[in-house]
Parts: C-alpha cells; structure tokens; sequence
C-alpha cells in the first residue's frame, strides 16, 4: 500500500474516470491501497472512489474540483493520471469545427488545466507524478485521426516541457501513449484501421486495459523517481 510518513494512503487523482481506461485505473489503484477521486463528465460510482463531477474541458469546473482535492486529499496528493480523452474518427477537410473545438479542449487543454492545477499543489508538497495520456494514433500519423492524434502530439509535448519546469519540485511527468485498447473511445474504428495501427507496433497485438495499469503503476512507483519527460509507448512504435 502507497503510504506517507503519517501513514495515510496517498491520495490518485483520475480524470475520465467513468468509463474505459480511467475507470480501469481507478479500480485497480484503489485494490493497491490508493485513496482515490475520480474526476467525470457523467458520473458513474464506482467503489472506494471518490467521484467529483467536472468536465475537464472547462476551466472553471477545473478549478472548484481541484479545490475539492485539496480538502480531501490532506495533504496527501502523490498522483494526478490524465486519462479523460475523446476521439471522432473523420478526414479533417470534413470534420465540423465544433467536433475539432471539442476534441482540443478535452485532451489538450483538458490536460493542461488539470496539470495546471494539481501541479500547484504537487509543488508545494514537493513529491508526486503527473502521468498523462497520448496514443500511438500520433506516433503513426493515422490517417482520419488528424485532429486527436494532434491534440495528443500537444499533450507530448506539453508534457516534456512541464517535466522540466516540475523536475526541481521533485515532480515527474510523463506521457503513457496505449495502441488500440477495446474501450468505448475505439468502438466505432473500422477493424482494418485498428489492424493497420497494430501492425505499425513492435508488439503487434492490442493491449488490454491491465497493460495499461502496469505502464501506470510503474510511473507512480519510487523505481520511476528519475523517469520524467518521457513517453512510454505500449506495444512500441
């Protein structure tokens, strides 16, 4: 069990925890010993987390769960796991704008703002990891994807630049960057664009979600203390 010095387990905080990945990690972390709090859009209860509802691409919703952390947390803040991410597979010449505003503003400010955020608190403490969420969508420059695979290259480079601004607070940040993974976000891609993006990785088969977990785990144990501004890309590119 994660503890610190008071003996209190330490606080994760999770976006997109409702469903899919975020919801997987939730799950697992608390079975490991985490106080956990979900941030969700539509929120769905899942035990032993604390779920505040926030939708992650709006700044000021943001804002008031971060305050709400911070009273719930204690003190004792260690994790923030960005995994609230949406998609909509189109070629970009017919994609509305409003799909292209709400992609952006969900993973790529979404990111930000949480980072913004919880890196506050994080700082002050002087300990802790930010894990954030791209895709081998990027990596490939998958074609219909040309908007989130976009927004995911901002989220990587967002966060190699966050890490040396968070490296002297002793906070690491790093990228996890899953191929295809059976959640809601890929129910709707054609199989032969998930088979086109497994064949473009080393390890050529879907991971599942506890892939996903061990690559997460990992960033938060004290064996990933010096890993920071790095993406760590499941199934390899």
């Amino acid at each position: 069990m994660p503890e610190i010095s008071n003996q209190t387990p330490k606080t994760l905080v999770v976006s997109g925890a409702s469903r899919g990945l975020g919801r997987h990690i939730c799950a697992r972390a608390v079975e490991e010993g985490w106080n956990v709090i979900g941030l969700a859009r539509n929120v769905e209860p899942l035990a032993g987390v604390h779920m505040i509802a926030c939708d992650v691409g709006d700044f000021a919703q943001v804002e008031a769960a971060f305050r709400e952390v911070k009273k719930l947390a204690k003190g004792s803040f260690y994790g923030l796991i960005n995994a609230a991410g949406i998609a909509s597979m189109n070629l970009f010449v017919l994609t509305p704008y409003t799909t292209m505003d709400r992609i952006v503003r969900v993973n790529l400010l979404g990111t930000m703002y949480c980072s913004q955020q919880g890196g506050k608190l994080l700082a002050r403490q002087r300990e802790g990891r930010i894990i954030n969420f791209s895709t081998l969508a990027h990596s490939i420059a998958l074609k219909g994807e040309a908007v989130y695979a976009a927004s995911k290259g901002g989220v990587e480079s967002f966060s190699r630049t966050f890490a040396r601004e968070m490296g002297d607070h002793g906070v690491t940040v790093n990228c996890v960057s899953p191929g295809p993974v059976d959640t809601d976000l890929i129910a709707k891609v054609p199989d032969s664009n998930i088979r086109m993006i497994v064949g473009h990785q080393i390890i050529q088969r879907k991971a599942v979600a506890e892939d996903v977990w061990d690559a997460v785990s990992l960033l938060l144990s004290p064996a990933a203390k010096l890993i920071t501004g790095d993406v760590l890309h499941i199934g390899g590119v």
